[in-house]
């Protein structure tokens, strides 16, 4: 017997009228007549009593009438703590990343993570290191990947993902762009292609001249790598990025090549310290550190 037939049995029942029930129902009264009509004929015996003007429950309806209300509460109880329950299977996790999520396979991370935990639906939030550590301070994310600078934050746990270092990425004409590595300093009179001043990678690249003796000559920033890229290429000048960012956006018309001394970040795992992760965020963890990967050992294109 289909519960929903004793449901719409109820509804008449309370109604006395085809036309009002079918009207709280959605449904037709024709569609409702064969419902009451099926449980009728299952049953053996007739629930209502029909006339020209009215419908009045008969007998044994009345017998029935409690036992369909419990079974229609019964399973809208059923529904509920099903739904509950599924919302909590549902699991949620909040991850915030820098942007380079490809470029560092991170995407790896999550599509690992999926395949595991088919039931967990993955927000990823990204923003500057700043707004990273601020996002995660405010738990508005469970884990953060952060490029780690050397800054000292009590409040975070650091699990390391990945290494990277910084390179020239130069016009394949300039008569640098075959060595295998460049001291910094001999790009001293170079015009600099960086990402912007409010970025880490700006920072680095700033911090890196100065320390070799010199203040870099900046000629354009912008976010855009391919951009940045693009003007190496039209003789701009010499951008100064991430390695693996570089090999990421390589072209033919570029070299990319490591400088000296070498400068290297790393991208964290971060979590705050005292807050217990969820179990979605414990196996991402374990996801993220099968994929740990060091990638200033790589090489690429520009490289020997």
């Amino acid at each position: 017997m289909e519960i929903n037939y004793l449901r719409e049995f109820v509804v008449l029942a309370q109604t006395g009228n085809f036309m009002e029930a079918a009207d709280r129902l959605y449904s037709s009264q024709s569609t409702l007549s064969k419902h009451i009509k099926s449980i009728e004929s299952e049953l053996g015996v007739p629930l209502f009593d029909r006339t020209t003007r009215k419908v009045s429950i008969s007998k044994f309806g009345q017998l029935l009438l409690p036992y369909a209300k419990q079974i229609a509460e019964l399973q809208d109880k059923y529904t509920a703590i099903l739904q509950s329950s599924l919302e909590t299977y549902r699991e949620i996790l909040t991850l915030g990343s820098i942007p380079a999520l490809e470029q560092y396979h991170i995407t790896d991370v999550l599509a690992n993570f999926k395949k595991s935990r088919p039931q967990s639906t993955i927000n990823v939030v990204q923003a500057v290191l700043e707004e990273m550590k601020e996002v995660l301070r405010q738990k508005k994310c469970e884990l953060a990947f952060i490029r780690d600078t050397g800054e000292v934050d009590d409040d975070l746990v650091k699990i390391p993902y990945a290494v990277d270092t910084m390179v020239a990425v130069l016009p394949t004409n300039h008569p640098l762009a075959k060595q295998e590595t460049i001291p910094l300093q001999m790009l001293a009179d170079e015009d600099f292609l960086l990402t912007p001043k409010q970025t880490v990678l700006y920072r680095l690249c700033i911090r890196a001249c100065e320390q070799c003796g010199f203040e870099p000559k900046i000629a354009y920033t912008d976010h855009n790598l391919g951009n940045l890229f693009d003007l190496v290429i039209k003789g701009m000048g010499v951008a100064l990025v991430m390695k693996q960012l570089a090999l990421y956006s390589a072209s033919p018309e570029i070299a990319i090549v490591d400088i000296s001394p070498c400068v290297s970040t790393q991208i964290s795992l971060c979590y705050l310290k005292g807050v217990e992760l969820s179990d979605a965020a414990k196996h991402f963890v374990l996801c993220a550190g099968s994929q740990r990967t060091d990638f200033s050992l790589l090489k690429g294109h520009g490289e020997k």
